[in-house]
């Protein structure tokens, strides 16, 4: 006897993305939607989700969607808040969704002006860690030794020399009411986190790995198993912060060794032993002081 269809009737109406296999920011937009729900607009720069929700007439998404350039997300969510404010609506969730490179190079002084003006707005940075778009470009936010089509390999070694941006903390530092990282492989932390950002007023701003097989040279069948293994290892923690108090979300009793997690990858599969052993302790040095944040903060709250 077969088993009886539980997916959601209103999911069965949408047509398919246009994503390469196994995108992470394909799960990541969907599980956002279903956190937020159809009161919720969305602006997307120049970025991967400009072309995946297909050609028009065409969506895979049935909300309202503005496309701006490239630099403009967080003056372009700005403004639709304004708008939606003047007309006395304030029961629809406005989302900035952009990739790492729209968000932490192009886009970061519009971002900045949107929440130093307190704007209620929730801006999604969708993380591949490159500019995968327009043929895996290294962006700011692209790890540490990773090779993408400007930062190659070979002889020249040129592989990514400076560590990953860190949004959240930059964001920490702009005192907004909150922020947080989610992990595509945790759905329940994310859509947790997300209806946590959608009912506190003011600028959030929400940090989602998604991992991109096409430029991470990797299997497009791993990319929930990958993005797990980033979270293990201490690779990417999940946590939030809000009104300056630091909460990890999941806190494994032991971090598991990062190695296993890269060699999955073709774009570290360069790095000698040295850099590899640097990573690892990186990512133990970073982890020790989220530790040491979220005992300092909590103690700072109960004073």
């Amino acid at each position: 006897m077969m088993a009886k269809l539980t997916i959601p009737e209103e999911e069965l109406m949408y047509p398919g993305h246009v994503g390469c296999l196994g995108c992470g920011a394909t799960l990541a937009m969907r599980y956002t939607l279903k956190a937020l729900g159809q009161r919720t607009i969305i602006s997307v720069p120049a970025c991967c989700w400009a072309v995946m929700p297909g050609v028009f007439p065409l969506t895979c998404l049935k909300i309202p969607m503005l496309y701006t350039a490239f630099e403009t997300t967080g003056a372009s969510i700005s403004g639709i808040r304004a708008a939606l404010d003047a007309k006395g609506i304030d029961d629809i969730t406005v989302v900035g969704w952009a990739g790492d490179g729209g968000t932490a190079d192009i886009g970061i002084q519009a971002l900045s002006g949107a929440v130093e003006r307190g704007t209620d707005v929730m801006y999604i940075m969708y993380d591949n860690e490159a500019y995968m778009n327009t043929g895996v470009q290294r962006s700011s936010a692209t790890p540490i030794g990773a090779w993408t089509t400007t930062t190659p390999v070979g002889t020249t070694k040129d592989w990514k020399k400076m560590p990953k941006k860190d949004m959240v903390e930059i964001m920490v530092a702009h005192k907004i009411p909150y922020t947080a990282t989610m992990s595509i492989s945790h759905p329940e932390d994310m859509i947790k986190k997300l209806q946590k950002a959608q009912k506190i007023k003011g600028p959030k701003f929400i940090h989602i790995y998604a991992p991109c097989p096409t430029g991470w040279r990797m299997a497009p069948d791993k990319t929930v198993e990958i993005a797990k293994m980033a979270v293990d290892s201490g690779a990417f923690p999940l946590y939030e912060v809000e009104d300056g108090i630091y909460t990890i979300t999941r806190k494994p009793k032991e971090l598991k060794p990062v190695m296993p997690y890269l060699a999955m990858q073709g774009r570290f599969r360069h790095l000698p032993q040295e850099e590899l052993d640097g990573i690892q302790l990186g990512i133990q040095k970073r982890w020790k002081r989220l530790l040491k944040l979220e005992e300092f903060t909590r103690d700072l709250e109960g004073e």
